[in-house]
């Protein structure tokens, strides 16, 4: 089922304990306000990831719409979801642009690791869902969530946290205090919700306390500002595509649409993202089939090779890697509707938002101090997503093959520990680690003593008491 939807609850508001189907849908009004919904809640971290990566967040709005309806067509619209853009990139191509690549060989990379993650779903559709269990058991999933985030902590100190500490600190605290103390739809877009109150303070501290002294990201130095400058949005036209990726006055490269280019040594910074986007999606596929009371096992390759196409399609012309959003997925629980109808229409309002260049420059705009405490809270939960991953597979740290291969991985991850190969290849930080963790995980596994890897993951060590029933690599990402 692609299109078609049948119409239930005569088209009105489902009564309590009854759900509309992926297949199914409700009036078009109604319909439209739940796409409506959907916007706002992938809004935030949409167009935030893009601008920490560099890339242009009016066209990654727009791709995302794209590479939702491709994945709905892909998977005949047995797994609603939204595409976003996925934050498993951002330690990759900080690393990049740390190294000076620049914006096509950033969206290079990410195609490449697009049309691996195409491979993977592929693979995964013919030999079926378990041969994640044997080749990315959850503690090694968890652990590669977990550096990937955790990498990214010298991002927010060193670039984002300095160009404004006091605003930071205030929109840090109010979007814990918003995702932890608004219910329901309201705390789960508390990230779009603190975007939009740090853009508001940084305007009254303009008013009241003048240009700011500090470290300015666009000039590459510190220098007096504006916390908020609108100049662009008053230029930028309401209706136009994104402006081709350009160099600006100053030198500094301004992000637009653009060819990608390759790079074989940042190709193998970003491929770790792969191994992240793999257990995401199948996570989230898990959560949508319980909320469906649907066997999606099997689309879970068909669903992963989607995200895969996806991110390929937008990275081509210049845009963000995507993925499936736990933010709709949490909207969906809230609501009870799993149409993909408000998915599709969620999808054409993004690509309406990419055709307005006035949009984008408004939201290139976001003072840095905004997005320094929107950062720390957005890298912390990736981090802890890998937790996560280890708490709801029961990973068993007492046994000593979970404990020391992932413990190895996640401190070259966080120390951005470099191995140089030759004067022109070095592997460091998030590929670095993600290797170390997967093959010294599979080499323990290989020398370990039978006690240590038996059953389903494996006993616990002698002296730790009794087997649980999902230790180690039992379970699924």
């Amino acid at each position: 089922m692609a299109f078609g939807w049948k119409v239930v609850h005569g088209g009105k508001t489902p009564p309590p304990g009854e759900v509309v189907r992926p297949d199914e849908r409700l009036s078009w009004g109604r319909t439209v306000g739940l796409g409506a919904q959907h916007v706002v809640a992938m809004f935030g971290a949409t167009f935030v990831f893009p601008l920490v990566m560099g890339l242009n967040a009016q066209l990654a709005i727009m791709m995302s719409g794209v590479a939702t309806i491709c994945f709905l067509l892909i998977v005949k619209g047995k797994v609603p979801s939204y595409l976003g853009t996925s934050a498993s990139f951002v330690g990759g191509v900080a690393a990049i642009r740390a190294q000076g690549g620049d914006s096509p060989e950033v969206t290079g990379a990410i195609l490449v690791a697009g049309v691996v993650l195409v491979a993977a779903g592929v693979l995964i559709h013919v030999l079926g869902p378990g041969v994640l269990h044997t080749v990315l058991p959850p503690v090694v999933t968890g652990a590669v969530v977990m550096l990937i985030g955790f990498n990214l902590a010298p991002v927010v100190a060193d670039v984002y946290w300095p160009q404004d500490q006091w605003i930071a600190l205030i929109v840090m605290t109010a979007v814990i205090m918003m995702a932890v103390g608004l219910r329901g739809f309201f705390g789960r877009i508390a990230v779009f919700l603190g975007l939009v109150f740090g853009y508001a303070l940084s305007w009254v501290f303009d008013r009241v306390f003048g240009q700011i002294t500090a470290y300015d990201a666009n000039a590459g130095e510190v220098t007096t500002h504006w916390r908020v400058n609108f100049d662009a949005v008053g230029d930028a036209d309401w209706i136009g595509f994104p402006a081709e990726t350009m160099t600006g006055p100053d030198g500094a490269e301004v992000a637009g649409w653009h060819l990608p280019s390759f790079n074989a040594a940042f190709i193998l910074l970003v491929l770790p993202a792969v191994i992240a986007l793999i257990a995401e999606n199948a996570g989230h596929v898990k959560a949508v089939a319980e909320m469906t009371d649907r066997d999606l096992n099997p689309e879970m390759g068909r669903a992963i090779g989607a995200d895969g196409v996806g991110t390929v399609l937008a990275s081509s012309v210049g845009g963000s890697p995507t993925t499936t959003y736990a933010e709709n997925i949490g909207v969906m629980a809230a609501t009870r509707v799993y149409s993909t109808a408000a998915y599709y229409v969620a999808a054409l309002v993004a690509i309406g938002f990419g055709f307005s260049p006035k949009f984008g420059a408004l939201v290139s705009a976001v003072p840095g101090g905004v997005l320094g405490g929107i950062t720390v809270v957005l890298y912390g939960m990736i981090g802890m997503l890998g937790a996560k991953i280890w708490i709801e597979n029961g990973v068993d740290f007492a046994n000593p093959i979970n404990l020391v291969p992932v413990s190895a991985g996640i401190i070259i991850a966080i120390g951005d520990t470099s191995l140089e190969i030759t004067d022109d290849f070095v592997l460091s930080g998030i590929a670095l680690g993600t290797l170390v963790t997967i093959a010294a995980y599979h080499l323990s596994r290989l020398v370990a003593p039978p006690y240590l890897k038996g059953g389903s993951g494996g006993p616990r060590a002698p002296s730790s008491g009794p087997v649980p029933e999902r230790a180690g690599e039992a379970g699924t990402p």
